[in-house]
């Protein structure tokens, strides 16, 4: 079993064991940074850290400019991901506060960041060592 395969049967664990694919992995990447962008994010970034790190397979970063467009990013990649490939999140942080929302889908994490709040954290320094991956040719 995949890293990000064990993280989603243990976060729940009376779900049964998901077999995870690159394929199915790399769709995910695609509706998630494609709702993004449709909902007008900007420099939107997938780091591929399955090579660095066992939380997740890829790591996909995007800048909202107000509290009310990270909440409508998050809705639109929700709405997307379920309605496309039936996959919901694991966790969800961040919806109240709305600087930064993170939506955990177990092989694939999404952060939605306001500008100040991306460049005071740097995910994309922290992860420098990971794959910058262009999202559009997965």
């Amino acid at each position: 079993m995949q890293n990000h395969a064990k993280a989603e049967y243990y976060a729940n664990p009376t779900a049964p064991e998901l077999d995870h694919d690159e394929e199915r992995t790399q769709e995910t990447v695609r509706w998630v940074a494609q709702a993004a962008e449709d909902r007008k994010a900007e420099d939107i970034t997938v780091l591929k850290v399955s090579e660095v790190s066992y939380l997740a397979d890829y790591f996909v970063i995007a800048t909202g400019f107000s509290h009310v467009q990270i909440r409508a990013i998050y809705q639109a990649i929700a709405k997307q991901v379920e309605e496309e490939i039936q996959r919901v999140p694991i966790r969800i942080e961040g919806q109240r506060e709305g600087a930064w929302i993170l939506i955990d889908y177990g092989d694939v994490v999404v952060h939605i960041m306001l500008p100040e709040e991306r460049e005071f954290y740097s995910l994309e320094a922290f992860w420098g060592h990971a794959e910058r991956v262009d999202w559009s040719t997965l």
